[in-house]
Order: C-alpha cells, then structure tokens, then sequence
C-alpha cells in the first residue's frame, strides 16, 4: 500500500527544443524525430521548460486527437519533474483513500470536484458521517528555486477565489484546506510566490489566520509511478 502512486502509461524519451502557447512544445525524440506535443499545463513552467532538457512523453491512440504525444516529465538538474496537471487531484485523492495522508485521515467518503457555491468547485470534499466537512482544493507546484517551492508560478485569480471560498467554508464550521502538491523532489520549504502574485500570498496569510490549513508535500517521482512523498514545511513570513 505504501507504494500506492499515480501510475504512468509507457513513456517515451526525447530532449525539448521548446515550448510555446501555453499548450504546444517540439520535442526531438530519440529517433531523431521532431514532434509537436501537448503540453497540460497552463501556467508560466518558470524553471520547468528548460530546452535542452530530457523530457518523457505519453502517446494516444486516439485518432480525433491533433497531437498523439503528451508531456508528462522532464529532468533538471538534481530532479524529475511531473508537469501534468491532472495528475495531482488523482494523486491526492487516491493518497487520501488509501491513508497515506496522515492530516486528511479519518473520513469515509471522498467526492471529487464538489460545487460549493454558484460560482464556485472545490477539488475534494471528505465526509465521515458528520455535519463538519473537510473541503480540500489541491494545487500544483512546480516552481523550486534554491530549494523553495513556491506558488503560484503567474497571477492565480482563480487561487485567490478558491481562498475566499475556504475562509468562507471554515466561518460555517467545515475544514478548510489548500493542499500545495509539489509535483518534484527537491523541495525544502514551500512559500507563497509573492513576487510573482502578491494579492495571492496576502490572501494566503489571511486564509490561514481565518483558519484555513495549509498541507504541502513533495512527490516521488519515477519513469513508472507518481506517488505522495513527504510533508514540507510551510513558512509564511
């Protein structure tokens, strides 16, 4: 159970020439081939799409799909990377299910993407049969710089939203959590990226002090499996 993780499908090596447009990047395998791929992930990659670097990518069978290559991973120096951002909600919620996460252990019910308001969902909702709920809203990290993980990596409007919703959920009673999910492993400490969103980071604090509570975890990577690794301390000042 231990080894319970995100399983990968079949990956296939190649080096990154670049990527552009949020969703594309050219990736030369090792054939010698060049190929456009999918890129699912839509923030900035500050620091995580190096050219030049090793990449490992995915391939579909689907033939509606424009591009049958996904970017899954990339290698830089002292670490692998999981740049995919579907894979920390599945990661998270599997992690919970099988009690992996020690803070979010206890409930007998994990729902995923929970409408919370009109205008808002949260990724995860636990239940154990009383009126307290504990709502969970998982975010992916990948921005490291000297062993500082730190989020978000561009200006998060939607974070901050998801902010005022969990200070509103815990001011009815409920638990209130933002999970930082560092999808690497070289990671010390996590701190809000206040050079890059400042509202966010102010937002953050006050979350906390409302009662929000903060879980940050580095992940451990390989060609085969994602699976949670280790909590990470969170510093706030």
């Amino acid at each position: 159970m231990a080894h319970k993780g995100f399983e990968l499908p079949s990956l296939i090596s190649g080096t990154l020439i670049q990527r552009y447009k949020r969703f594309l990047a050219d990736v030369e395998l090792e054939t010698g081939e060049k190929v456009t791929v999918h890129c699912p992930n839509t923030g900035s990659m500050k620091g995580c799409a190096i050219p030049g670097s090793q990449v490992w990518l995915s391939e579909s069978d689907n033939p509606k799909r424009k591009y049958k290559y996904t970017w899954e991973l990339i290698k830089v120096p002292g670490t692998m990377i999981g740049i995919n951002t579907h894979v920390p909600n599945k990661l998270v919620k599997l992690s919970i299910e099988n009690n992996l996460i020690k803070a979010l252990s206890g409930y007998d019910q994990v729902r995923a993407e929970v409408k919370t308001s009109s205008h808002t969902r949260l990724d995860l909702v636990l239940e154990n049969g009383v009126v307290e709920k504990c709502y969970v809203e998982i975010k992916n990290c990948t921005l490291v710089e000297e062993g500082v993980a730190m989020f978000p990596d561009a200006v998060s409007t939607r974070g901050q939203k998801h902010l005022d919703e969990l200070v509103h959920l815990v001011s009815l009673g409920h638990r209130g959590v933002i999970f930082f999910l560092i999808q690497r492993m070289d990671a010390r400490v996590f701190k809000p990226a206040e050079m890059i969103d400042k509202v966010y980071a102010e937002k953050l604090r006050k979350a906390v002090q409302k009662g929000v509570e903060i879980i940050a975890m580095d992940a451990a990577i390989n060609l085969r499996l994602i699976r949670i690794g280790n909590t990470i301390p969170v510093d706030l000042d």
